[in-house]
């Protein structure tokens, strides 16, 4: 008896002390699943709390910062029908049309004040006078709605700002923390403190609808354009990457709602296909095209994105797309850029041929894809593998740079080469021989 339990006891406590063991292991893991849920709920509220705080902070900053500027509405002035009569003269035209002197002289370059009693008929068809004011006021209101002082400021700080980033970011890595800040930089500098306008989207949506409307061509803005085509020629979509206040502020929301690893703090972020995207942008640019020269209308401007940082001229309809928009942003990258923006279709033609850009060293590459998941788009699938004849936007974010574990992605005027056959296949093998990639 006595030497049944000496057997006996031995198992009871060891069947006793593995059911306190998986019942303590269960605890544990209930424990575990109840920190990670607290944990995603706080990092939910975190993130939604920043976005919504950023959002605010740039709406009532840029309030005030607009009002000192004095921004103005960037408006065409709607223009009457013009009364022109046979044998009439150029002081009875600008009289019956309320035209004052300066401004007649102007639309006809008269060099002196009897020039006023000139013939009307002496400068053409009645068809080719109004043509010739609509052009002269509309650039006339286009000159005024400017604010001269503001504009070279706004490009001499992008050509600081751009130029630095250029030569820091081209030789060192860029950490995601980092990223956020100079991101948040651009926001505060082009878009709180210097405003609206100038921003690349409207050098080519402006210019269609002021020659669709009236015409004309404003030098300024064709000046613009070239200067920012220029700095995509020189160094692959950089204005809009780093320079672009509408372009920065959904690439900053996107990065909020990820962590360190590039993962989704709230919800699942998506890479729509470029041919999706790219279909959108050139239909939408092609309709906003059609409606300005049929009915004289611009359907941009509602919704533009880039009043946000003029909220005073956002109305209902525009804050509710912007609100959307934004929100958009925390899931999809950059969604205005590529799906709506005109400026973004015209520099993407352009970067095809831009002098740097991020090309893939395959001696050292190891196909790891690394980079192709960490990237924001669908664009470094297609600059590794180089399987697609068209190459999506590429905002030179750097992110293919930040997670590449053997520095074999660079940002240089290096051309871009096709990977050795079989690169990826033979690569994938050896990841599954065993070896870490």
């Amino acid at each position: 008896m006595n030497f049944r339990c000496v057997y006996i006891t031995p198992l009871f406590i060891i069947f006793r002390s593995k059911s306190i063991s998986y019942g303590s292991m269960r605890h544990f893991k209930l424990n575990k699943n109840g920190e990670t849920r607290i944990m995603n709920i706080r990092a939910f509220l975190k993130t939604s709390m920043l976005v919504v705080l950023l959002v605010a902070a740039i709406i009532g900053l840029s309030l005030i910062s607009s009002i000192l500027w004095g921004d103005k509405p960037e408006q065409l002035p709607e223009m009457k029908e013009l009364i022109i009569k046979d044998k009439m003269s150029i002081a009875q035209f600008g009289k019956v049309n309320n035209l004052p002197n300066p401004v007649l002289k102007n639309i006809f370059n008269l060099k002196s004040k009897p020039d006023l009693k000139k013939q009307l008929k002496e400068f053409g068809t009645p068809d080719h006078i109004r043509s010739m004011v609509g052009k002269k006021m509309a650039l006339a209101a286009e000159h005024a709605s400017k604010n001269w002082l503001k504009i070279p400021v706004k490009f001499a700080c992008w050509f600081i700002f751009l130029t630095v980033i250029f030569m820091v970011f081209r030789k060192h890595t860029v950490s995601t923390a980092l990223r956020k800040w100079m991101l948040f930089t651009a926001v505060i500098i082009f878009g709180v403190a210097l405003g609206a306008d100038p921003g690349p989207m409207g050098t080519v949506k402006d210019a269609v609808y002021l020659y669709g409307t009236t015409g004309a061509i404003f030098p300024p803005r064709m000046i613009a354009l070239t200067v920012f085509l220029v700095i995509v020629f020189v160094a692959n979509k950089y204005i809009c990457a780093w320079g672009c206040q509408a372009g920065t502020l959904q690439d900053l929301i996107f990065r909020l709602n990820q962590t360190d690893k590039q993962r989704a703090i709230i919800g699942k972020q998506v890479k729509l296909p470029f041919v999706i995207t790219n279909t959108v942008r050139v239909v939408f640019l092609f309709i906003f095209t059609i409606i300005v020269f049929m009915w004289g209308l611009d359907i941009i401007n509602p919704i533009d994105p880039f009043k946000i940082y003029k909220p005073a001229h956002l109305g209902i309809i525009g804050g509710i797309f912007v609100a959307g928009l934004l929100l958009l942003s925390m899931f999809f990258y950059r969604p205005w850029c590529h799906l709506f923006c005109p400026f973004g279709l015209v520099g993407w033609l352009v970067e095809k041929i831009s002098l740097v850009k991020i090309s893939v060293d395959y001696e050292t590459c190891i196909a790891c894809m690394k980079c192709v998941n960490a990237c924001p788009s669908t664009v470094m699938g297609a600059i590794l593998k180089r399987d697609k004849k068209i190459i999506p936007d590429c905002f030179s974010c750097y992110t293919c740079r930040e997670v590449c574990p053997t520095g074999s992605i660079h940002f240089s005027t290096r051309k871009r080469t096709m990977p050795p056959a079989g690169h990826f296949e033979k690569r994938n093998k050896m990841g599954e021989g065993g070896h870490n990639l």
